[in-house]
C-alpha cells in the first residue's frame, strides 16, 4: 500500500487536489457558492504550474459544460465543478454530454434550488439531474469526496461505460468543514487513473468521426437511448471492480452501499450524503440501550443499487428513508421511491416510511433522527405507519 499524507482540509480543497492528481487536459468552470473554492484552488494549481491543464474561464455554467463537451469530443480528458442553479443552467448540456458518451467528470456541491433564494445544502439540485444519464457518486465526508472523484474518472473513461460522472458532496457541511483526509501521492493516482485516449476524437483526422448529428423521425435516436441504458447497466460491474482496486490501493473500503449494524437489525434508516454520520451516531446510542437498529448509506446513486439494497433490507420489520429533496406530486422523495421500488419483489413486504428533512440547510438534529427510529419501533410493534409523507423538523405554523 502506498504511503499517504494526512491533511486537515475541506471537501472542496481536497476535490481540487484529486482533480489535479487526475491530470485533466481541460477544465472549464464558472464559480458558484458553495462550489467556488474548488475551481479557485484548481485555477491556482494551473497558475503555479502544478498541473499542465487548459483552464477555461467562461461566462456561465451553460458555457462551462458546452466547453467541456467540445473539449471531450475533441479527445481531451475533461473535468469541471458546479452547484445548484449552475447545475440547473447546465441541464440541456447534461443530456448532450451523456448522449454523446463523453466521460466528463464533474464535482457538484449539493445546494438548494431557488425560490426562495437559498445557498445551503439540500439535494434538490442533484436529484434534478438524476435522469440525465450521468454516473453519480455521493460523499458523506471529505475523504469520500476525494476518493469518489478519482474513482469516478476511472469509471467514466472505462471503454464499457463512456458516460459522464458526478462526484457529489454536501454544500458547506462537506465542502467547507475541516476534515481529516488521507491523500495518495501524485504518481499513485496517475497510475491508477491511467492515460486517456478517446476512441472517437473529432481531431483524429486519420479516422474521422461524426459527433452531434441529427436523428429525426425514423432515425436511430431510440437505439441510442437504449445504448445509454446498457452503458449505465454495464457501469454496475465496473464501479465495483474499480472500487475493489481502489480499496486495495488506499486501504479504505468501498461498495455501492455501506451498512452499519445490519447483521441483526430489525429496523433501519436509509440515507444518502453527510446525514449518514448523524444516523450512525444515534444508532450507536440506541444499540447501547438494546435496540436492534441499523443504517444503510447509499454511496452510488446512479446506477441505483437496487439489488444490494433489497439484500440489505429484506426481513426487516420497518425501514425509514430520509430524503433531502422533494419530488412534488410523487408519493415521496426521490430516494424513497427508489428504495420502495427496490423492495417490491421481496417475498415478504417491508413497511417503508418516507421522511423529507433538512431542505435549504435546515438543521438535522439528533433528536429528529431518534424520532425516526422511535417511529420505526412503533411500526415494528404493530402500530400503523405515519400517514403520508413526514416533513421531519418542519415548523407546523409555517
Amino acid at each position: 500500500m502506498p504511503e499517504q499524507k494526512t491533511l486537515a482540509t475541506t471537501g472542496n480543497l481536497v476535490v481540487a487536489e484529486a482533480m489535479r492528481q487526475c491530470k485533466p487536459d481541460v477544465v472549464a468552470a464558472y464559480p458558484i457558492t458553495p462550489q467556488t473554492t474548488i475551481v479557485e484552488e484548481f485555477a491556482g494549481f494551473v497558475a503555479k504550474g502544478k498541473t499542465d491543464c487548459e483552464y477555461v474561464t467562461v461566462e456561465s455554467e451553460h458555457s462551462a459544460m458546452s466547453t467541456c463537451i467540445g473539449a471531450s469530443a475533441a479527445g481531451a480528458r475533461v473535468m469541471t465543478a458546479t452547484s445548484s442553479q449552475g447545475l440547473a443552467l447546465m441541464w440541456e448540456e447534461l443530456h448532450i454530454a451523456s448522449g454523446m458518451r463523453l466521460p466528463i467528470v464533474m464535482a457538484n456541491a449539493n445546494r438548494a434550488l431557488s425560490a426562495p433564494i437559498n445557498i445551503h445544502c439540500d439535494h434538490g439540485d442533484i436529484m434534478g439531474a438524476r435522469d440525465a444519464g450521468w454516473v453519480t457518486y455521493f460523499a458523506e465526508t471529505a475523504q469520500e469526496a476525494y476518493d469518489n472523484t478519482i474513482m469516478a474518472l476511472r469509471v467514466a473513461e472505462h471503454p464499457d461505460v463512456l458516460l459522464p460522472a458526478i462526484s457529489a458532496l454536501d454544500g458547506f457541511i462537506t465542502t467547507h468543514s475541516i476534515d481529516r483526509v488521507c491523500v495518495m501521492d501524485d504518481a499513485t493516482v496517475a497510475d491508477f487513473v491511467g492515460d486517456y485516449e478517446s476512441a472517437s476524437a473529432l481531431l483524429d483526422t486519420d479516422d474521422p468521426v461524426l459527433h452531434g448529428s441529427f436523428s429525426g423521425l425514423g432515425g436511430p435516436f431510440f437505439e441510442f437511448k437504449r445504448q445509454q441504458r446498457e452503458a449505465m447497466e454495464g457501469a454496475r460491474a465496473v464501479i465495483k471492480e474499480v472500487g475493489a482496486e481502489y480499496s486495495e490501493l488506499s486501504g479504505r473500503p468501498f461498495d455501492v452501499i455501506e451498512t452499519w449494524g445490519m447483521e441483526d437489525a430489525e429496523t433501519a434508516v436509509v440515507v444518502i450524503g453527510s446525514t449518514a454520520g448523524n444516523a450512525r451516531h444515534v444508532a450507536r446510542e440506541l444499540r447501547a440501550n438494546g435496540r436492534k437498529v441499523g443504517v444503510v448509506k447509499v454511496r452510488v446513486w446512479r446506477p441505483f443499487p437496487y439489488a444490494e439494497l433489497a439484500a440489505a433490507l429484506k426481513g426487516l420489520k420497518a425501514v425509514a428513508v430520509l430524503d433531502r429533496a422533494e419530488s412534488f406530486g410523487a408519493e415521496g422523495g426521490p430516494l424513497f421511491t427508489e428504495v420502495r421500488g427496490a423492495l417490491y419483489d421481496l417475498e415478504t413486504r417491508v413497511p417503508v416510511v418516507g421522511y423529507i428533512y433538512g431542505l435549504g440547510g435546515a438543521d438535522v438534529r439528533l433528536e429528529l433522527i431518534e424520532r425516526v427510529y422511535d417511529d420505526l419501533s412503533d411500526i415494528a410493534a404493530g402500530s400503523a405507519a405515519p400517514a403520508g409523507l413526514v416533513y421531519l423538523g418542519a415548523r407546523e405554523e409555517a
